[in-house]
């Protein structure tokens, strides 16, 4: 049986554990981030396996700071742009109708500089590297707290 749900979505609860579940993004509020100018609508959290699926909206001039992708990320530009702003790959830009994707282990900063909308696939949520040598989940809580299980047991 699936430990998976799709936040803000209550009408699921109802369903049988092998029923469809339906999300209907148009109908989800946009949910700010910890990080300037960017909102998500996560459409799918497993946290025992650490899936995450969310659409993610940059502003303007929006960056994401310093993270590492824990396992391979996946990233779908609907619309604007996704640009590398820092990192090995410093200059890449992802544009409308462009996939990327970021091999596990792989660190970067992203930004975009005329604001975007993408759809982002996680085996486990990324690695945050704050200044204080702390390392937090995209919530800026601690990773290892949050995501080490599903890490240890996809290792396993």
């Amino acid at each position: 049986m699936t430990t998976a749900i799709s936040p803000n979505v209550p009408e699921h609860a109802k369903l049988g554990p092998l029923a469809s579940r339906l999300v209907k993004v148009n109908d989800l509020a946009w949910q700010p981030t910890r990080f300037a100018g960017i909102d998500a609508k996560p459409l799918l959290v497993d946290r025992a396996s650490g899936l995450v699926t969310s659409l993610i909206r940059m502003a303007p001039g929006a960056v994401l700071p310093d993270h590492q992708h824990v396992l391979i990320e996946q990233t779908w530009v609907l619309e604007g742009h996704l640009v590398d702003k820092a990192g090995p790959d410093e200059g890449i830009e992802c544009l409308p109708g462009e996939f990327i994707w970021r091999p596990a282990g792989s660190r970067h900063v992203a930004w975009s500089p005329k604001g975007g909308t993408m759809l982002a696939m996680f085996q486990i949520p990324n690695k945050f590297f704050e200044s204080d040598g702390r390392v937090t989940d995209q919530a800026g809580d601690d990773w290892q707290a949050i995501w080490g299980t599903a890490q240890e047991s996809r290792a396993g």
